[in-house]
């Protein structure tokens, strides 16, 4: 019996397009039969954000972040284009006419094929989001977690 491949993502960037290929690749890898690890840090934690306003106690500078940073994978922005917000409705719109998932989608299908979605503790801290916050059915843990999920990667991306 041949041993399962692994695939690791550390998805950091937290623009839409970077987050597509992120899942895209995930979801692909699943499909090949693989163990699949996205682990979430920094500004791609707000592909797990929940897009509805989840009311939880927090100090003024952990407000500040939460307002500045998008509510959920579809408010992010592209990478380069954004033109103040109106390059995601453009390719949101040539996704759709040719049939392309969604960010939201693909997040939904990594779950489905069982991808680990991973959001890193420490960084939840320093940005003050809270589990409630983000999507359910996700895992929480650090860096030394993800780590030994890469340590046996036949595939291992930073994005």
């Amino acid at each position: 019996m041949t041993e399962k491949k692994r695939t690791t993502i550390v998805l950091f960037s937290g623009d839409y397009d970077k987050a597509m290929a992120a899942y895209i690749i995930a979801n692909g890898a699943a499909a090949y039969d693989h163990e699949v690890t996205i682990f979430h840090t920094f500004w791609g934690l707000n592909a797990l954000r929940k897009e509805e306003e989840i009311e939880v106690e927090k100090g003024f500078i952990e407000k500040m972040f939460a307002k500045m940073m998008p509510k959920g994978a579809d408010k992010m922005g592209l990478s380069k284009m954004n033109f103040a917000g109106f390059g995601p409705k453009m390719i949101k719109n040539v996704m759709k006419k040719h049939n392309a998932m969604s960010l939201p989608q693909l997040i939904e299908m990594a779950q489905e094929q069982d991808v680990k979605l991973v959001a890193c503790t420490m960084t939840m801290d320093l940005l003050g989001l809270k589990q409630e916050e983000l999507l359910d059915n996700i895992e929480y843990a650090g860096v030394a977690a993800y780590l030994a999920d890469a340590e046996d990667g036949n595939v291992n991306l930073f994005i």
